[in-house]
């Protein structure tokens, strides 16, 4: 009888470990799973860990010849005019805003090429450059992409986004409705390439594609500042893939930004804010 007890407690032993198990599993168990919200959509997660392995790796590129190094041409500046320089760009991009109150006016193309251009010289991930800047003017495809955005928007705002986050945004008199996507004379929408393509059609990797495109856009934006453009920075949450359709994008490429580009309207206004001192956003070791 006595030789028996080991055995039932290891029976027991296992049957209590398979309730838990089970109850781990129970329906009640998911529902309490709390959903990802809106700023987790597929288009904004960055696919660039650089040691991914995709599972077919005979689509994969070979490594690339190495690239022929040249003297670099540097222009040194004398230290006041370092300081000058430093000064006054800082000042015109100091006054950069979000301007949500743009002009129908047109604006010059070249411009917008050289932005652009300027946006290109970014920095990226083993020189991938992992981005397409999809330009937009046609006012029918302005207004396409204006319903599919106020639709999704309207429920981010109403159930995605949470009571905090619209609370936040109170301040700044934001809501769904976009007008400026109809009325400024051009829609810049910035594209991350997730991975490319070599001439014979293998898939090359695109290191660190999201923060790339991230540098682009700050180039961008100062690029617009310095031409005495405005833009509202925007994230379109939930459209990416109805906006990768409506663009005739491939399926490589992921939303990032969409900016509003052109002059501001007469009747412009902005939130009157204040930017963080230098001493709370700079640390010295």
């Amino acid at each position: 009888m006595f030789s028996l007890t080991p055995v039932l407690v290891a029976v027991v032993c296992i049957l209590i470990v398979w309730i838990f198990k089970n109850a781990d599993r129970s329906p009640e168990r998911k529902e309490r799973k709390p959903q990802a919200g809106p700023w987790a959509e597929e288009d904004l997660k960055d696919s660039s860990d650089p040691c991914q392995e995709d599972e077919d790796a005979d689509e994969w590129q070979e490594p690339e010849d190495t690239v022929e190094h040249i003297p670099f041409p540097h222009t040194r500046y004398p230290e006041r005019a370092m300081v000058r320089r430093s000064q006054e760009f800082y000042e015109l991009l100091s006054k950069r805003r979000s301007v949500r109150f743009i002009s129908d006016e047109q604006v010059p193309m070249e411009v917008i090429h050289n932005v652009i251009k300027t946006a290109g010289t970014a920095p990226s991930g083993a020189h991938t450059e992992p981005w397409t800047f999809v330009v937009v003017k046609n006012p029918d495809m302005k207004h396409k992409i204006r319903e599919i955005i106020e639709k999704e928007e309207e429920i981010n705002y109403m159930q995605r986004m949470g009571h905090r986050w619209v609370a936040d945004l109170k301040k700044l008199r934001t809501n769904w409705i976009k007008e400026y996507l109809d009325t400024a004379p051009v829609l810049i929408l910035i594209f991350k390439q997730v991975h490319g393509f070599t001439a014979n059609g293998k898939k090359r990797v695109h290191y660190y594609n999201e923060i790339s495109v991230s540098m682009a856009c700050g180039l961008l934006l100062a690029a617009l500042q310095n031409a005495g453009l405005v833009t509202v920075t925007t994230t379109p949450l939930n459209c990416g893939p109805r906006l990768r359709v409506l663009l005739g994008r491939p399926s490589n490429e992921k939303l990032l930004v969409l900016l509003p580009v052109g002059y501001p309207s007469k009747e412009a206004t902005v939130p009157d804010l204040r930017r963080k001192a230098l001493d709370q956003i700079l640390v010295t070791v």
